[in-house]
């Protein structure tokens, strides 16, 4: 009997021991080094911005770079970070880890990047005239068809397509909000700042472009959404410091109070808005990365 006891012991210690073996090589092991970083399975989003595909990068040289725990926009590129954000059509809050982002091989191609024309011959006879290219993501400011400044832009999802043609800004409000859509944690109706009304539908849905969410591809309900970290700040608690205004510059040139006396911050009709153009069709959306493991060109 008591023979039998010290087999049994035996086989218990020999199970510990290979049980704790295992698990300490499991802990230890080493990720293989030919191991490609890619958006988490565990995300839904699948948010690999290197897989939305614009016309204007086909004559610059990019790589992808997958975003790591603690790393953020400020620690990768410096004072440079708001030209990799425009670059990528994408605001701080949406930049995590697990995501992966485009970067120009020369930082210079992100400062200067303008994917749209800097004369645009069918805006050479107004005043003022904006061009809003959805499959650039982009939106562009003309005095007599000079380009004077442009921003990047989050136009209609699929299935939310932004109407495409030729409309007029006619109210501005700068205060609005949705009347159809809440904010992510559904506490409130999600905030318009700045907005400016180009387009009022069949089904009475009205269409502006105004302050939002830039997550670096198509995403509204059809809307046009520019940065505006103020706004941002104020409803989600970041970024701590705002930098990217672009929502009040174009409310400001379009229907500030220069152009048409005081603003209440309330809607306000206008009879003589600049035309607002808006042409394209979504970008694609490529089934793999172009840049993951080289550099794309």
């Amino acid at each position: 009997m008591r023979q039998s006891r010290m087999r049994l012991s035996h086989k218990f210690a020999l199970v510990i021991f290979f049980t704790g073996l295992l698990v300490g090589l499991t802990v230890l092991r080493t990720p293989s080094s030919i191991d490609i970083p890619a958006a988490s399975p565990a995300d839904e989003a699948q948010e690999d911005l290197s897989r939305v595909e614009y016309p204007s990068l086909e004559n610059i040289r990019w790589h992808s770079h997958f975003i790591r725990p603690n790393q953020t926009l400020e620690s990768l590129f410096g004072a440079d970070w708001v030209w990799i954000a425009r670059f990528n059509r994408i605001d701080r809050r949406h930049v995590y880890p697990g995501m992966t982002i485009k970067v120009p091989d020369r930082i210079e191609d992100a400062r200067n990047y303008v994917p749209l024309p800097h004369r645009y011959e069918p805006a050479r006879r107004y005043d003022k005239y904006i061009l809003v290219d959805v499959t650039e993501q982009w939106l562009g400011a003309y005095q007599h068809g000079v380009l004077v400044f442009s921003a990047p832009a989050a136009t209609g999802k699929p299935g939310k397509e932004t109407p495409t043609g030729l409309f007029r800004i006619d109210a501005r409000d700068q205060t609005h909000t949705s009347s159809l859509y809440k904010t992510a944690d559904d506490e409130e109706q999600y905030p318009m700042d700045n907005a400016l009304r180009f387009y009022i539908g069949a089904d009475n849905v009205s269409y502006w472009i105004h302050a939002r969410d830039l997550p670096g591809r198509p995403a509204s309900h059809g809307c046009i959404g520019l940065f505006d970290e103020e706004m941002q700040k104020r409803v989600f608690g970041v970024p701590e410091k705002p930098v990217l205004m672009d929502s009040q510059k174009l409310y400001e040139w379009v229907a500030g109070e220069n152009e048409y006396d005081d603003d209440s911050g309330e809607l306000d009709e206008l009879e003589d808005g600049p035309p607002v153009e808006v042409r394209g069709g979504l970008p694609r959306y490529l089934a793999r990365s172009p840049g993951i493991g080289g550099t794309h060109s």
